[in-house]
């Protein structure tokens, strides 16, 4: 059934250094159609640019936008900190680098009020300003590239999913599950919907819900990226199993395989009969290839030259990161907790 209910609504928005991102991404925030009243928190990671600067000369900022100062400089720390300010009944997570659809919060209220839902996000789309960073917006969204990470690959259709991008709370959830981890400087949103999922609750992702992400705009900084995404995802691993699957396993698997193939190197072979070692750099390179003339095809062809590259990227960092982490947190499993705050998770409300 519909209501015409129209709850007060708490934006939480934590960022650092967002100048070049943040004046777009605060007035698509304030241009939403949404009737009721909004709030906006936003957890500023004490940046060193001129974002508050940028966000000050926005004409006309209503007083329903509040900055925070964050000190652990992390989006979990920063969640935290607005977290313990927010007083809506719909809490929002957004992000420095995203814009939003002018419906977005009026969407993400409707369908948690009529959809029997605890949270709801929809399918992002990412962009780039350059030929680069519109290549690695192309690569980012291609299932080769991320696997079946629903928000990224599918589009059209609505489902229940383990995770969405930016999404919409009730404050019941965000009081049962609690803060997010501090630990965790990539993968909290994850590890957060998780926990929802682990106490029942349902998280949905549908069509009408629609956000654009910015790409990173050069390959070291996909890189560094990914490797983060690889390298903490350990640490989800050892708090949460379950919430893992087959796709977040393959990268480090083809670079452990990669490595053994190095290792191969020093067998002497027959000069007459292929390598072993090559076996696998081979049938990867043909798979790369062949995946970027296909996502090219169907995108743009100016990607074409990019789109290798910036695959071997997605796959390797993650893959390393996710080895290093190993390495790193070997002593960890035990530790099912992490930095979750203790005391009380209810929010300001």
């Amino acid at each position: 059934m519909m209501t015409n209910h129209y709850p007060l609504v708490s934006l939480l928005l934590p960022m650092r250094n967002e100048s070049a991102f943040i004046e777009r991404g605060l007035r698509a925030i304030l241009a939403q159609d949404y009737p009721g009243e909004m709030e906006i928190l936003i957890a500023d990671g004490l940046s060193t640019d001129n974002t508050r600067e940028v966000i000050a000369s926005i004409p006309g900022l209503p007083s329903s936008v509040r900055i925070l100062d964050n000190p652990g400089k992390i989006v979990p720390t920063g969640m935290n900190v607005a977290l313990r300010q927010a007083k809506g009944e719909i809490i929002i997570r957004v992000d420095g680098h995203c814009i939003i659809a002018p419906d977005y919060v009026r969407k993400c209220v409707e369908h948690i009020q009529n959809d029997d839902v605890d949270g709801v996000g929809g399918p992002m789309e990412s962009i780039g300003e350059t030929q680069m960073a519109k290549a690695i917006a192309i690569g980012m969204s291609s299932p080769f590239g991320v696997g079946n990470s629903a928000f990224r690959t599918t589009s059209g259709r609505s489902m229940l999913a383990d995770t969405v991008p930016f999404p919409a709370y009730t404050r019941q959830i965000v009081e049962r599950v609690g803060l997010y981890d501090e630990e965790l400087v990539r993968n909290q949103d994850d590890e957060y919907n998780y926990r929802i999922r682990e106490l029942g609750g349902k998280i949905l992702l549908v069509d009408d819900v629609r956000s654009t992400y910015f790409s990173r705009t050069s390959l070291k900084g996909l890189w560094r990226q990914y490797y983060q995404y690889g390298f903490w995802k350990v640490r989800v691993l050892q708090k949460h199993p379950r919430q893992m699957s087959l796709r977040q396993f393959v990268p480090p698997a083809l670079v452990a395989s990669l490595l053994g193939s190095a290792l191969l190197l020093f067998f002497p072979f027959p000069s007459f009969i292929l390598h072993p070692s090559s076996f696998i750099p081979l049938l990867y390179f043909a798979a790369n290839l062949g995946a970027s003339f296909w996502t090219a095809s169907r995108r743009s062809w100016r990607s074409f030259p990019f789109l290798p590259l910036i695959f071997a990227i997605l796959h390797l960092s993650y893959g390393l990161g996710f080895l290093v982490g190993l390495v790193k947190f070997w002593n960890r499993w035990g530790d099912k907790i992490g930095k979750v705050p203790v005391g009380s998770s209810e929010t300001a409300g």
